[in-house]
């Protein structure tokens, strides 16, 4: 394991020192825009940061993702890497952090509503595709009369159930 953690920028790597460079290179208000993380608003301090990111394993992964993919800009791995958590991850040989991306908490919000957009554009394109991919050998009708079919026969072999009106409860 330690082979492959040994090309991952946050093998080894402390949260102090990793907030420390971020904040460096950010700022504080920019790492709240990018991270949504209040522990960046809020009286930002490095203390109360890294307490937080220590308890907290979402925020952490959430800012060591933001760490490999926005400020070192490592390449993303395939579906299968990101359901390893960050410092799990390996990188192949060869392969270098390269110089942090700028970022502005404009950007930032660009950003966000062009993915806002992607994500409602995805959605709107899977439902259109899912509703004419139906095949017209298997229509809803067919499907109900086959249902109401078995439900028949299984009700068949079934004694009915005696109500008594006075008894709702059958007490």
């Amino acid at each position: 394991m330690v082979e492959l953690q040994q090309n991952n920028p946050l093998h080894g790597l402390k949260s102090e020192t990793m907030i420390s460079e971020l904040v460096a290179f950010y700022d504080w208000k920019i790492l709240y825009a990018a991270l949504r993380l209040e522990c960046f608003n809020t009286n930002p301090n490095m203390d109360a940061c890294v307490k937080f990111l220590k308890k907290t394993e979402w925020a952490r992964e959430r800012v060591e993702n933001f760490y490999l993919y926005r400020f070192k800009r490592m390449p993303k791995g395939n579906s299968a890497q990101f359901e390893l958590k960050p410092r799990e991850r390996g990188f192949a040989d060869g392969i270098l952090p390269r110089k942090p991306q700028p970022l502005t908490v404009e950007l930032v919000a660009e950003m966000k509503a062009k993915a806002t957009a992607d994500y409602e554009q995805m959605k709107h394109n899977q439902s259109r595709s899912y509703a004419s991919s139906s095949s017209p050998s298997y229509s809803s009708s067919s499907r109900s009369n086959d249902s109401d079919a078995a439900t028949q026969r299984s009700n068949q072999n079934k004694p009915q159930p005696t109500f008594d009106p006075n008894n709702p409860w059958n007490k």
